[in-house]
């Protein structure tokens, strides 16, 4: 690519030539070479001067030319490049402001020096031609398998050839300890695809559960026609799979139908994924049903649901215990990651153990607090009872259902546990005053007086202190200290606030100071839902 000794006619062909190599456009190395030579004659006549230069795309003559632009008297700048109608009147007719004036100058010789600056700009043009070329054709791609060819390995990362250029697989993105030699296929998924200055725009992986899923959709054409859906994948890479199907056709069984004959359909997925186990589940609306399937193949006995906590609890035999969990808790991890629960398996031994000490602290509560005998703190808690806010506030009706218990004793039940409440808030509150809490701390709603006394514990003694904590520091949260997570206990955790509920209250109480303008937060949420639709809107159109 030496120009220095190219003549005309070797200008176009070099830049043909180069073109074909980078499976590029020829017009954009000619750009290239125009930018180059361009430089090169700044350099010698100087840089404020606006030096242009022309290729003609079919001799290749290279034209130079000075470009100076008409400007008003006050705006006048570069004295080289820009001149004012009057300074213009000698070389146009009627000049205005606006106007260009382009008048050609000698060719310029290019020493060694200037001839290397001019490869590399022209490499450099070439490179990101290369990476804008790749990046349009691939852009579309993301979410697809894509056949490669190994073209070398860099610590630990693999470098594929895709065909029109190079991507890659990271090391965490491979399977268990796969090591891969030049010029090997391989089968992976396009991961993303993103623009970057330097370095490669494709990266690949061979772990994402959306890989199993493609994998399955080559596979079984009825999940690729749409009569069968993959609803879910968990995946431990390299050891164990957990797939949710769901057939839209009654007639279909979408497990046997993703198993294949004789299993050929499954076993062409495992092959892939070197040996990759895959439990193929059907998908259930109902969660508990759904969970049971994912657990296979442990047998479960009982199914607990709470959708508000999104924690649900499983009970198994004894004798399926470990099979449940599996093997490093493998199998209860995939079937949490597939039905995005939080999930706790006992043992029905455990479990009656815990409903029992359960049922005998509940029992205590009752007795010692409303002064009740064991036999009718017993019917309280097998009704349904938990605590003494559920007795003081509930209406009537529940209690009245109660065997022996009529309207007056129900007002007596109620009347104590108020009784009892109001004793325990009165006390909270007397011993956060105690401990210096002020009346702004106190007024502010929706501090219980047992939120208040732990509050004050922690230091939080008025409501500046309280405006200046952070969400985490009530609700609890959880650090990383040396790569290990570390729990942060919260002052209001035991109540259970969630970070979102912490987080309005401190904003309230930042409000109410003064610190933050409400318009400011209504504007923002504003935006938020807007942002919120739009993602709505697309998701919808996609």
């Amino acid at each position: 690519m030496a120009i220095t000794s190219a003549n005309q006619l070797e200008l176009l062909q070099t830049a043909e030539a180069v073109a074909r190599e980078k499976m590029i456009d020829p017009s954009l190395v000619v750009e290239a070479m125009e930018e180059s030579l361009a430089r090169a004659a700044k350099s010698r006549y100087g840089a404020e001067m606006g030096i242009r230069v022309d290729i003609d795309r079919k001799t290749g003559k290279a034209t130079f030319t000075r470009v100076r632009t008409v400007v008003e008297d006050e705006e006048l700048e570069n004295y080289q490049a820009e001149f004012t109608v009057d300074q213009a009147k000698q070389y146009m007719a009627d000049p205005k402001v606006g106007d260009t004036y382009v008048e050609e100058v000698p060719p310029v010789e290019m020493g060694r020096i200037a001839a290397q600056s001019a490869k590399q700009v022209i490499l450099q043009k070439v490179r990101e031609a290369e990476r804008d070329r790749q990046f349009e054709e691939f852009k579309d791609r993301a979410g697809t398998i894509i056949n490669g060819l190994v073209k070398r390995e860099e610590y630990g990362n693999v470098i594929v050839d895709v065909g029109a250029g190079e991507a890659i697989l990271r090391r965490n993105e491979k399977i268990g300890r796969e090591s891969y030699r030049p010029n090997d296929r391989i089968r992976v998924y396009i991961k993303d695809v993103r623009r970057e200055q330097r370095g490669p725009q494709i990266f690949l992986s061979r772990t994402a559960p959306e890989f199993m899923a493609e994998l399955f959709k080559m596979e079984v054409p009825e999940i690729y026609d749409g009569i069968i859906e993959i609803k879910a994948v968990a995946r431990d890479p390299g050891s164990r799979a957990k797939i949710a199907v769901i057939s839209h056709d009654g007639s279909i069984d979408p497990v046997g139908a993703c198993v294949g004959m004789r299993g050929s359909r499954v076993q062409a997925v495992v092959n892939e994924l070197q040996g990759e186990k895959i439990d193929i589940i059907p998908w259930n609306e109902d969660q508990p049903t759904f969970l049971v399937n994912a657990l296979q193949p442990a047998e479960v006995s009982k199914v607990v649901l709470d959708e508000e906590a999104g924690k649900i609890e499983v009970v198994v035999p004894e004798e399926q215990l470990s099979l449940a969990i599996g093997r490093r808790g493998q199998n209860v991890r995939l079937a949490s990651q597939l039905t995005g629960l939080d999930i706790d398996i006992m043992t029905e031994e455990q479990e009656s153990q815990r409903r029992q000490a359960e049922f005998e602290l509940r029992t205590k509560l009752f007795m010692d607090n409303l002064d009740l005998d064991e036999f009718f703190a017993q019917l309280l808690v097998s009704e349904g009872f938990t605590n003494l806010e559920e007795v003081a506030y509930v209406e009537v009706d529940e209690l009245l259902v109660i065997d022996g218990v009529d309207e007056d004793t129900a007002g007596e039940l109620q009347a104590r546990a108020r009784d009892v409440l109001e004793a325990q808030n009165k006390a909270a509150l007397d011993n956060a005053r105690a401990l210096g809490v002020e009346d702004s701390l106190v007024e502010f709603e929706g501090l219980t007086p047992q939120m208040i006394e732990a509050l004050a514990k922690d230091d939080v003694k008025t409501l500046e202190d309280f405006a200046t904590c952070a969400d985490w520091e009530l609700a609890g949260g959880w650090t990383t200290v040396n790569g290990e997570r570390v729990k942060d206990d919260g002052a209001l955790e035991p109540f259970e606030v969630s970070l979102e509920d912490a987080q309005a209250m401190i904003m309230t109480a930042r409000v109410m100071l003064g610190w933050v303008d409400p318009t400011e937060l209504e504007a923002d949420a504003d935006e938020d839902d807007v942002e919120t639709d739009g993602e709505t809107a697309e998701e919808a159109e996609a």
